[in-house]
């Protein structure tokens, strides 16, 4: 409940380290380190949350058009490294299901197809991402429009969370990169599981369906034990290697050491090669458009309060000690 209470300024203090900056360049500027620094790529997404004008439509639409573009001209990515985008629907509409009944998302579909046609066209791959349940069929049916159209360089979003996911499997058009998450967004209890571990074990029980399937999976968590599991049990139960996946976690998390193991082969290779790893990047254009998204991840994650508060103090206690010492 702690998000629901703390100001939008403790919001940004306790969040802001997992926002990759408040403009394009700076979140450009932070896909370039992850893959110069770390070997990893990123997973671009713009935060805009809350789109009431049609001006705002047409401003995410330009700069997500121009995001794609410097991802797909910026030579300094080396190609394997290369960051793919994502998305969310209601970036493109003023009218999003969520709102209730006579919100129909006018916009949207046509918006993300246009965006989805210049990605194709400069060889960037796009995620349109999956949000709360009142979006889940009309995004699942923009994906299967998109690849029948031959937007293969589209992928999609599964939330474990959601009851429904079982049956949705089947509809993801076959082929289809599939990015597996247990989801953030609150769900009520007849829609969605509210036991973390059910969640986690569908995680493993859906990758390896889905690779069985043909499906190149992009495994989602910060978990470190269904990381290990998934690379060390799942693939290869699905008989499947390490090209045909993928492990995504958040900017921001802590997760040096798991990365090092993954990216040095030691939990999967197979003929020299080892699963990739790529970083959600989210980046805002001002910090009260990534409010909303900062109290969601507090409210799946409240312990992060804990985290970045401890990081703030030490750094504060360092610096007074640096000031004595001076």
């Amino acid at each position: 409940m702690i998000e629901k209470v703390l100001p939008d300024f403790l919001i940004r203090l306790f969040a802001g380290p997992y926002v990759a900056g408040d403009s394009l360049e700076e979140g450009l500027k932070t896909a370039r380190a992850l893959a110069g620094e770390s070997g990893v790529a990123a997973t671009m997404d713009l935060l805009a949350e809350g789109i009431t004008r049609e001006e705002e439509v047409q401003e995410d639409f330009a700069l997500y058009k121009k995001l794609i573009e410097a991802v797909g001209t910026d030579p300094s990515f080396p190609e394997a490294l290369r960051p793919t985008v994502s998305m969310k629907p209601s970036n493109f509409t003023t009218s999003p299901l969520d709102r209730g009944p006579g919100n129909d998302a006018r916009g949207s579909r046509e918006h993300v197809t246009r965006l989805a046609a210049l990605a194709k066209d400069l060889g960037v791959g796009v995620t349109v991402d999956m949000e709360d349940r009142h979006w889940t069929d009309f995004t699942l049916d923009l994906l299967a429009r998109l690849w029948e159209e031959g937007y293969h360089n589209v992928g999609g979003v599964l939330q474990t969370r959601l009851k429904r996911t079982d049956k949705d499997l089947d509809r993801i058009p076959a082929g289809m990169r599939v990015r597996l998450v247990i989801g953030i967004y609150k769900e009520p209890p007849e829609v969605a599981y509210t036991d973390k571990k059910i969640m986690k074990q569908r995680m493993l029980e859906f990758g390896e369906e889905l690779l069985r399937r043909g499906h190149f999976v992009e495994f989602g968590t910060h978990d470190e034990a269904s990381i290990e599991t998934f690379l060390t049990e799942t693939v290869g139960k699905a008989g499947k290697g390490p090209e045909d996946c993928e492990i995504q976690m958040l900017f921001g998390v802590p997760r040096k050491r798991m990365i090092g193991r993954i990216l040095s082969g030691e939990l999967l290779s197979k003929d020299g090669k080892v699963p990739s790893v790529r970083i959600y990047t989210p980046f805002a254009t001002s910090w009260p458009k990534a409010t909303a998204y900062c109290r969601r991840r507090l409210a799946e994650n409240p312990h992060m309060a804990l985290y970045v508060l401890g990081n703030l103090l030490a750094r504060i206690t360092g610096r007074q000690r640096a000031t004595r010492s001076g």
